[in-house]
């Protein structure tokens, strides 16, 4: 498609976020200080990456020494890169693809970090802007960015994360062979690879992040990680840095790492659940400075800032259920009432559909619960004593295949219609609903969640909140990327399918 497209596909409510001149100058003096520090502890590149529509993380990489350019002009790239397939393989939109057009990526230099896992490397997550300094209508980050700037003008944050889940192969071909032998949640498996947990443990200990625990899964070969929570494009930030973490201590220590939704087609999949709390800036804080040009060394699209001294979880201490706030129950109503048409972003491949199944703790209903291990929502208050701080909501329909940036972005603005509207949360679910018969789950207004990635595509676009939260380029290009996946593994076995989805991810 012609270079005008990239045109068509501008979303005039980006404009605050363009580049000025100003901000170039002041990106390349913080870079050159940067990069001057990165040579000193003997870095010698830096992996630029954004992750694309199919949720796979695609990088170009700069040696240190032209991270000051990078910063100010940014690295030439294919806006064709948003309507890769799984397999890299192109489907087009209406607004993406071809051979023509540019863009420029620009690091995150705030969340810039030396990987320990891969020496002499550092990480950068990237922005992607046109030649003209305009942001891109597809970039996911920059798209975040605006969600939590438009809640920080209600007065309310966010903060959230996600867990990891990963299954550990013996390396090696295409199958997957466990790494352990030992049960689930078993400590078994901690002694069976105590030193490649120690040193994924230690990698990201070294790179900056927290990690809250870290134990063996249910599936064979599983495990899963658990960091703190952040502001949202850094919980977005931080799961990129954790994953791909992972994968190459995994490989240093000769094994294979799959985060595909559905490893194996008879067992159960990696999840990449989100755990969301709603905050809003407490009477000694005044309320959220939501400037959306950024620090002074920022990039228009990179960190809010947040000035309140003191905030209030609306998560907990409320008179609504379980102790939420009336905005806190709002906030979870209003993605629960979009929950099928999320899952065209939250669970992306046709793989995700073979893990979204009743009874696996999957979260394969619209139904909520306190601790309920079964309900797409789940309402973690924490322990007595510390509610004020725990207490969130954890999004378990979601899998590891989907963009992090461009998932919280969707959850922000179906928490932000919750607002909006005043939404009530239904009553909650106490038992997995698949043990309730068809009847009683429809008077209870249980509803199954899409059992199709054609399904959830087609609530995707019908969706009124997404389209006016994402924009049109994002809402086209999305079900044209996923209804290329579906042509794609048409008449596919699950075997097949978890085949060709095992490893990509």
């Amino acid at each position: 498609m012609e270079q005008s497209q990239e045109t068509t596909a501008a979303d005039p409510g980006l404009a605050v976020y363009a580049l000025s001149g100003s901000t170039r100058a002041r990106l390349g003096e913080r870079a050159a200080e940067t990069a001057r520090r990165l040579a000193g502890e003997g870095i010698v590149a830096v992996a630029l990456t954004w992750v694309d529509v199919s949720g796979i993380t695609r990088t170009k990489t700069v040696p240190v020494d032209r991270l000051e350019h990078a910063a100010r002009w940014g690295v030439g790239m294919s806006p064709v890169f948003d309507v890769f397939l799984l397999d890299d393989s192109v489907v087009s939109g209406r607004y993406i693809g071809g051979p023509t057009g540019d863009l420029r990526l620009h690091p995150v230099l705030e969340r810039l970090v030396p990987m320990a896992a891969l020496p002499g490397w550092a990480h950068a997550p990237a922005l992607r802007y046109a030649q003209d300094g305009s942001a891109h209508p597809l970039d996911a980050r920059i798209l975040l960015r605006r969600e939590t700037d438009r809640l920080a003008a209600l007065g309310w944050s966010v903060k959230a994360a996600f867990e990891i889940e990963w299954a550990v192969s013996k390396g090696g071909g295409d199958d997957f062979s466990p790494a352990c032998k030992g049960p689930a949640y078993g400590m078994t498996r901690v002694t069976e690879l105590a030193g490649y947990l120690r040193d994924v443990l230690g990698a990201l200990k070294s790179s900056g992040v927290t990690v809250a625990q870290l134990h063996p899964e249910y599936a064979a070969g599983q495990y899963e990680v658990s960091v703190t929570a952040e502001d949202p494009a850094g919980a977005a930030d931080t799961a990129v840095l954790v994953r791909e973490t992972i994968r190459a201590v995994t490989l240093e220590h000769g094994l294979a790492a799959s985060f595909s939704p559905k490893v194996e087609a008879g067992s159960v999949g990696n999840g990449g659940h989100v755990h969301l709390s709603l905050w809003r800036e407490g009477p000694a804080g005044g309320t959220a400075n939501a400037t959306a040009r950024g620090t002074a060394n920022s990039l228009p699209g990179g960190p809010a800032n947040a000035t309140g001294r003191g905030s209030v979880n609306a998560m907990a201490g409320g008179s609504g259920p379980y102790a939420m706030t009336g905005a806190g129950e709002s906030f979870t109503a209003g993605i629960l009432h979009r929950l099928p048409a999320l899952l065209a972003i939250g669970a992306p491949t046709v793989a995700s559909y073979l893990r979204l199944i009743p009874s696996h703790w999957a979260g394969a209903f619209a139904c909520w619960g306190l601790e309920n291990r079964e309900a797409a929502l789940r309402l973690v208050t924490g322990a007595e004593g510390e509610r004020e701080t725990a207490a969130n909501v954890e999004v378990k329909c979601v899998d590891a295949a989907a963009n992090p940036y461009l998932l919280l972005a969707a959850l922000l603005a179906a928490g932000r219609d919750g607002l909006g509207t005043g939404l009530r949360l239904p009553e909650p679910v106490d038992v997995d609903p698949a043990a309730l018969g068809e009847d009683e789950r429809a008077a209870r207004g249980i509803a199954p969640l899409p059992a199709s990635l054609a399904e959830s595509v087609a609530a995707f676009e019908a969706d009124p909140v997404l389209r006016d939260a994402l924009g049109e380029a994002v809402i086209d290009t999305v079900s044209a990327v996923r209804r290329g996946e579906i042509a794609l593994l048409d008449g596919a076995t699950p075997q097949q399918i978890a085949a060709a989805t095992r490893w990509r991810h």
